[in-house]
């Protein structure tokens, strides 16, 4: 089996670092022309930086916007009209108490992790579906299914993105446009990193150690009983990516290590 995606523009929402990065990466080895998308020009050019490195020849586009805003959105929507696939990866997590979390964060979670996907979505599928082809894919999360009680109003907009790709689905039925979602589990990111640092100084492990206790004792229910590296989710974006995954949409599928205790979602 081979994942071509070959000719095909894809379109990845904060794509300069963590699983957005390894998206963009996996999309480009795979042959697609990709647009990378990040706040700040030195993040972006250090990303397009990376996928080169790693896929030389790759055909890469890069985009300074902030996409969790409309301004930003009508900014990609100018540099680049139209695409085959989208990627809604952009999303921002903290771990505060439902009573300390005020109604701006909620809001902001909202505003980033839910309508900047719905903006690009309502943009891009008109195109896919003339072309009678597309792939839709939001980046959702196993927080989505199973709520983190020290991280409710991100749960809660990882919940949202699953409606809106299901939701989507049927809306594009019979298009030739699939919608999808996927869940990761903690996965081994520079957030993840960044969000242990005080327990990788107080243990004295490293990072990936540390990351790996962190599952084990925040999701006590992982069947791989670490965290997922990057690639692991991104292998499983690309295939949805292409033409290979035509009879899959609709679907919110896990790549969580088995965290969410469930035979189904």
């Amino acid at each position: 089996m081979k994942i071509d995606i070959s000719g095909k523009v894809a379109i990845v929402s904060g794509s300069t670092a963590g699983i957005g990065l390894g998206i963009s990466q996996a999309l480009a080895q795979s042959g697609a022309t990709v647009v990378v998308i990040g706040r700040e020009s030195g993040k972006v050019d250090e990303a397009l930086a990376t996928i080169r490195q790693a896929v030389p020849g790759a055909e890469l586009r890069g985009l300074v916007a902030d996409l969790g805003t409309a301004e930003g959105a009508e900014k990609l929507f100018a540099a680049e009209p139209r695409a085959d696939i989208l990627v809604n990866n952009l999303g921002i997590f903290n771990d505060v108490d439902f009573f300390d979390a005020p109604d701006s964060e909620w809001t902001r979670f909202y505003e980033v992790n839910v309508i900047s996907g719905v903006r690009l979505s309502r943009h891009y599928t008109p195109g896919m579906v003339e072309k009678g082809w597309g792939r839709v894919i939001f980046v959702s999360s196993e927080s989505g299914v199973a709520t983190p009680a020290d991280m409710i109003n991100y749960g809660v907009t990882k919940s949202a993105n699953l409606a809106v790709s299901h939701g989507l689905a049927k809306r594009l039925a019979g298009t030739g446009v699939t919608v999808n979602a996927i869940l990761p589990g903690p996965t081994f990111t520079d957030g993840l990193e960044h969000m242990l640092k005080d327990a990788v100084a107080k243990s004295g492990r490293s990072a990936r150690d540390e990351a790996d206790v962190f599952v084990r004792n925040a999701r006590p229910t992982s069947i791989i009983q670490r965290a997922a590296n990057v690639d692991e989710v991104a292998n499983l974006v690309a295939y949805i990516a292409s033409p290979l995954s035509s009879a899959t949409t609709g679907a919110a599928l896990r790549v969580d290590g088995g965290v969410v205790d469930s035979m189904a979602i």
